[in-house]
């Protein structure tokens, strides 16, 4: 969380940086203390394990009266499209899914971003393939990285919380307004019970404020078809593909552009201990915890090693990791998918890619023992990698 100094009497400041006490809550708890002090307008679910509990919990915010619209959709499509319009009306929104129903929503997700809507949506991640698996396990992840969202990966409940009224804050920007997955590695965060530091029920974010936002949101005096501009999408021709290859330039400029936001209101797209070491572990997600104690295992043998852990998968932190690693002859990345999405992102920013070690990767569920970290590293070490030439 970022430590800058605000106006007490800031409502923002109160939220991220005020008075906070320990609660002793789930992933799936914290979901909704974050939607608690978000002043939503509308949320839409469709239950899917692991995420249905966090969805059922919002709906008992709507009969609470923290959130003012509340139903469930037919599907996880519906949901998406739902979300979208309530959006498009001006509305600040909230929904969340998991695994298949992601995949099966995924038509919606560049939809979001090219209309440039600020929706805000939990990812809590688990398998998608035959045999079916509700573990944990982030490839969904990967199948994302280009649909024009913004996507931040929270390793524990605390992340989860704060990530998920950060991304409401950076994603409402003018210059941004995108929308946001905020994504956990389910049951390992969703079901696990945690101590996280909460502020009070009262403090909340201002009401969103659609009279700022880039695009004019839909009421009687802005039908959809002053908006969507339906010739550009049924021809094929110079101008509708001239115009539309803009729109998807400015898209991918507003993600750049968030980046001084997610430096103001989230402290940074990445964290790091220990930069300066010659070994460094690379992590986001869950995986940045295991990486912690592979660091301690490391250095109880005398094997210095530093870890970065990348809270902002888009935008990606390349100018960081390219400054931090400059010198770094050992890159280790832990993962819970098969497909190694990270990996690939962090060699595609580096130079000297031998250097980059895109294991150990668990995937259906499993678990990562720290010391599968380490006998990566020992392996890099005895194959030669510090004597340089990588």
């Amino acid at each position: 969380m970022c430590a800058c100094k605000k106006k007490d009497d800031d409502p923002i400041a109160k939220l991220l940086y005020g008075p906070r006490t320990k609660s002793f809550i789930t992933g799936s708890e914290a979901v909704a203390e974050a939607v608690k002090r978000a002043s939503i307008d509308m949320a839409i679910a469709y239950p899917i394990t692991p995420q249905s509990e966090s969805m059922q919990l919002v709906g008992d915010l709507y009969a609470q009266g923290y959130v003012k619209e509340f139903y469930r959709g037919e599907n996880e499509f519906a949901v998406m499209a739902a979300i979208h319009g309530a959006a498009l009306g001006g509305g600040r929104v909230f929904t969340a899914t998991s695994g298949p129903g992601t995949l099966r929503a995924m038509e919606m997700f560049p939809v979001w971003a090219g209309s440039r809507q600020p929706i805000v949506c939990a990812f809590m991640c688990r398998g998608v393939s035959l045999p079916p698996s509700i573990q944990p396990e982030n490839i969904e992840m990967g199948m994302l990285l280009d649909t024009g969202m913004l996507m931040f990966h929270a390793e524990n409940s605390q992340d989860f919380y704060d990530m998920i009224l950060q991304a409401y804050l950076v994603a409402e920007q003018p210059e941004v307004h995108l929308p946001a997955g905020i994504f956990v590695d389910g049951f390992f965060v969703t079901h696990s019970r945690e101590e996280v530091l909460l502020p009070p029920p009262n403090t909340t974010l201002p009401p969103y404020d659609a009279g700022l936002a880039p695009v004019p949101a839909f009421d009687m005096e802005t039908p959809p078809m002053r908006i969507t501009r339906d010739p550009l999408l049924i021809k094929s021709n110079f101008i509708s593909g001239s115009a539309n290859a803009s729109w998807h330039q400015e898209v991918l400029a507003a993600a750049e552009r968030a980046r001084r936001h997610i430096e103001r209101f989230m402290g940074g797209l990445l964290e790091t201990e220990n930069v300066n070491a010659e070994i460094m572990l690379i992590a986001s997600g869950t995986a940045a915890s295991q990486s912690r104690e592979a660091l301690r295992l490391l250095r109880s043998e005398g094997i210095d090693a530093g870890l970065i852990k990348i809270k902002a998968i888009r935008p990606f932190p390349e100018e960081e990791l390219q400054m931090f690693l400059e010198k770094t002859k050992i890159i280790v990345v832990p993962e819970f998918n098969a497909g190694g999405w990270l990996a690939r992102e962090v060699k595609a920013t580096l130079d000297r890619n031998r250097r980059v070690i895109g294991a150990p990767r668990v995937f259906g569920g499993m678990s990562m023992p720290p010391g599968l970290i380490v006998d990566e590293v020992k392996k890099a070490i005895k194959a030669g990698y510090l004597r340089g030439g990588n």
